[in-house]
């Protein structure tokens, strides 16, 4: 038995031992088994709750005492308990959209002064060409194109379309923080336990 890292449930749910953990062995035994109820979802648990392997393992045995089970890898499962969805307010979406954009445009912006990035293009602009100008824009144009497809390349995400299947850097982020969202919790409800 295998106990998965994290799944998702609804309140009042009876979460079964085939959702709570992966199973191998005498295919008799484990269809038997599979459909065991191990715990319900309610209220006072809130937006999370923790299954230890060991609440698991004694759900088996008051019905198969004599079962023998070796546990391999995890031994929680962190259940995240879905919240009734909130209705997404257009004007709440709006302000933080354009408070994302602003704060990014001027993060860009400021990097850019900071490493001096117009005095960069009027040098080149005056390499190339030879000519002088304070608005090289047919260097800045194409670099300013260029800096947008390079961040929807590197996020590896236009709207909903992915180019390929391979994570973005954001995807791997995300994942490192589930994962160590998930071990806090572990770790906190055994300590308030």
């Amino acid at each position: 038995m295998r106990m998965r890292p994290r799944i998702d449930a609804a309140v009042q749910q009876v979460l079964q031992l085939d959702q709570l953990a992966k199973l191998s062995g005498d295919p008799t035994i484990v269809r038997r088994i599979q459909r065991l109820a191990i715990y319900q979802i309610n209220k006072k648990d809130g937006s999370r709750v923790t299954i230890d392997v060991m609440s698991v393992l004694t759900s088996i045995r008051s019905i198969y005492p004599q079962l023998d089970i070796q546990i391999i890898g995890s031994v929680n499962t962190v259940v995240y308990v879905r919240q009734p969805q909130k209705t997404l307010r257009p004007l709440y979406i709006a302000l933080v959209w354009i408070l994302l954009f602003v704060g990014s445009a001027l993060a860009v912006m400021n990097f850019h002064e900071d490493v001096s990035m117009r005095a960069v293009h009027i040098r080149l602009y005056y390499l190339l060409t030879g000519d002088e100008t304070l608005y090289p824009l047919w260097l800045q144009i194409p670099y300013s194109i260029g800096l947008g497809i390079g961040m929807v390349l590197f996020f590896n995400h236009f709207f909903k379309k992915r180019f390929n299947d391979e994570p973005s850097p954001l995807d791997v982020e995300m994942f490192n923080y589930q994962q160590n969202l998930d071990q806090y919790v572990v770790q906190k409800d055994h300590h308030d336990h």
